[in-house]
């Protein structure tokens, strides 16, 4: 067994670490860097997707998935087009049908931001841009009844702009269970790790355990 977790977008694998640190899985899961795993030069979602894919496929045995945000939209594409490889989905602040509006507003932000704003993120300024176009025409309602396995969504408290979504893709997804974190915003795994870490830790307990020899 697996546990992989994905930052999101503007964030890098460090943002796990209070929470897997109270969660006590530091030693066993792994945290991709979102930035360094595309080898072409421009980003876009279909190339950080394959490259997601191809990480993903090189682990043996099902995969624990906890995303956040862009995380949360690589973790549900894959385990949509990889059921029987996944045990378990946590996606935190996850749309499953981007909101084009806000994409178009997050994206005007992005290029009145300078460069050196990004630097902290990973992602350059060109890579924000080329990501946000590129997922704005994602929608996944058609492959949600392929994602059976046990799935936990969760959104925070103050994620005004998630938590609807949050709520209806919990209500799409065939076996899934909805958590609000009260006092968090977007940024559920910073803002609110010793929380996220008890929700999480609940879930993973209520899983099907494998037959031990």
């Amino acid at each position: 067994m697996q546990q992989i977790y994905v930052h999101g977008l503007g964030q890098s694998p460090g943002s796990w670490e209070p929470t897997l640190l109270r969660l006590g899985a530091a030693n066993g899961s792994v945290c991709p860097n979102l930035a360094a795993l595309p080898r072409s030069g421009k980003v876009s979602y279909p190339e950080l997707y394959a490259a997601f894919s191809e990480f993903c496929s090189a682990f043996d045995g099902p995969i624990d998935f906890c995303g956040l945000s862009l995380g949360g939209v690589l973790a549900l594409h894959y385990a949509a087009e990889h059921p029987g490889a996944v045990r378990s989905l946590a996606l935190i602040a996850t749309p499953y049908k981007m909101p084009k509006a806000l994409l178009r507003f997050q994206n005007l932000l992005f290029r009145l931001l300078p460069a050196p704003a990004f630097r902290q993120a990973g992602f350059r300024k060109p890579d924000f841009l080329s990501l946000c176009s590129s997922m704005a025409d994602l929608d996944f309602s058609g492959s949600l009844h392929r994602v059976t396995c046990p799935s936990l969504v969760v959104c925070g408290g103050k994620d005004s702009a998630n938590k609807k979504a949050s709520a209806a893709l919990a209500n799409a997804l065939p076996n899934a269970e909805f958590r609000v974190i009260r006092g968090s915003g977007h940024e559920v795994n910073t803002d609110a790790p010793e929380q996220l870490a008890a929700v999480l830790a609940a879930f993973y307990r209520r899983l099907p355990q494998p037959p031990t020899a």
